[in-house]
């Protein structure tokens, strides 16, 4: 019987294994968006735990738990941190086919160099031996990140924030990967949401200026953005959730609406001012990080989403080519949360190459977040390459705060190596391995760094 998790795991042909081992594995990871905290790095924090190594956010690990009844107190609530991990261990094998089931297995042999399988026959014996390995000095943030292989890694950070750690972890020569921030706008977009206000005026002290109109929203914007780009930042990231309509931007009306909310404290506004306040916001941020050369990423339906949300398409092409049209939109990556929205992106994309001259280069990120399991990855790689060329792709990202989820990079790169190769050998692709290998190189490291435009030996 096949052994899991062996070298040769998810590679099913000779070329894989060649495209992996001799190709992707060596190449450097680019994660151009996570949610490590920058404070976590800087200071090279250490972890008790495994349960606090994995659980100190709502990740896949606490959705699969959820998906399979585990109680809450067990998840993120106040169960100690043994009874948490054995109860993670105790469902696992309830997750056989989840994401979470391999890249839990991946972690623990890429960090710990634990073959064990998870159950709760194996649960003691797994808690020991990594509570043994934490404690070394080398399983701390700045370790952990370097043994990853880590070349580069964007960090998400609120435009209120001093980007004093980020300082902190480029003054330190002995570490060597760049860390550079993302700048995440949205809490100042969500007019509609309660606390409203003291975000606002946060965002204001942070900047020096007193925020009463959009005027001086912007203008608070625009400083942060100023410090963002001092330290190297090349990404914005707007979380668009469910977008429901176009409303045509318009600024007298916008700044109505900013009012408005600062005055009840994101209550009492309709759909259409939401929309029109966010489209205002993106004309005006956009031409901003245009004018810096940056990228934005546009993340559909948004943090607040699930794999069943959805997003008009209509409505957002129309945004699109509103922002387009005026010369407001920078180079883009466009990130659907499901599938049918991944082909949806990919016509948007197509109609803006064919249509408009002065169109940015539009990247469709494709599915990744949600849906990590080695079908839906494949799924989407064929989705994508049926409208575009697969070439062109950017690879993952782990958009997460737990510091050994780097091993998504190796995920996916197996799933990639194995997808390109069957194409070419059991499908009759007359494609030169050569070739193959400057494709898999392209999507896992080259494309990224060129598309963002950083700076890498």
């Amino acid at each position: 019987m096949r052994s899991f998790m062996g070298k040769n795991f998810l590679l099913s042909n000779k070329w894989s294994r060649d495209l992996y081992h001799n190709y992707a594995s060596k190449l450097p990871i680019i994660d151009y968006f996570c949610r490590i905290p920058a404070k976590d790095i800087a200071k090279n924090v250490s972890y008790s735990n495994i349960t606090e190594l994995w659980f100190s956010s709502d990740n896949y690990k606490c959705r699969a738990m959820r998906s399979a009844g585990v109680e809450e107190k067990y998840i993120l609530g106040n169960a100690s941190a043994y009874e948490k991990f054995r109860e993670y261990c105790r469902i696992m094998p309830s997750l056989m086919g989840n994401g979470a089931y391999i890249l839990s297995h991946l972690e623990l042999i890429c960090y710990f160099d634990c073959h064990l399988t998870i159950n709760e026959k194996n649960c003691d014996e797994i808690w020991k031996l990594t509570a043994e390995r934490l404690c070394a000095e080398d399983m701390r943030a700045k370790s952990i990140i370097q043994k990853s292989n880590c070349a580069l890694i964007c960090t998400a950070d609120d435009p209120a924030d001093s980007l004093d750690f980020h300082k902190q972890i480029k003054e330190d020569s002995s570490f060597s990967t760049i860390v550079l921030p993302t700048f995440c706008p949205d809490a100042g977009l969500n007019v509609s949401k309660v606390g409203f206000r003291a975000y606002v005026e946060s965002l204001g002290r942070a900047n020096g200026v007193e925020i009463e109109d959009l005027k001086s929203l912007v203008s608070a914007y625009e400083l942060s953005i100023g410090r963002f780009d001092s330290h190297g930042c090349k990404i914005a990231f707007h979380s668009l959730g469910e977008y429901s309509r176009f409303v045509k931007p318009n600024e007298y009306q916008a700044d109505m609406i900013f009012k408005k909310a600062l005055a009840s404290d994101g209550r009492d506004l309709t759909n259409e001012e939401i929309m029109l306040f966010k489209g205002e916001m993106l004309y005006l941020l956009g031409k901003l990080y245009k004018s810096r050369g940056w990228a934005i990423r546009l993340c559909l339906p948004g943090d607040e989403g699930s794999k069943n949300a959805r997003v008009d398409h209509r409505e957002f092409e129309s945004l699109i080519d509103y922002l387009v049209s005026n010369e407001a939109m920078p180079k883009t990556v466009i990130e659907p949360a499901v599938f049918t929205d991944s082909v949806a992106v990919s016509f948007i994309t197509d109609s803006l190459r064919k249509a408009n001259s002065i169109a940015p280069v539009v990247i469709n990120a494709g599915v990744w977040g949600l849906n990590d399991d080695v079908s839906a990855v494949g799924r989407n790689f064929a989705d994508i390459s049926n409208m575009e060329a697969i070439g062109r792709q950017i690879g993952v990202f782990t958009d997460s705060e737990i510091i050994v989820s780097f091993s998504v990079h190796e995920y996916f790169r197996r799933i990639l190596c194995d997808k390109l190769s069957s194409w070419a050998l059991d499908e009759g692709y007359p494609i030169d391995f050569e070739d193959l290998a400057q494709i898999v190189c392209d999507i896992c490291y080259n494309n990224a760094k060129k598309f963002f435009g950083f700076q890498l030996n």
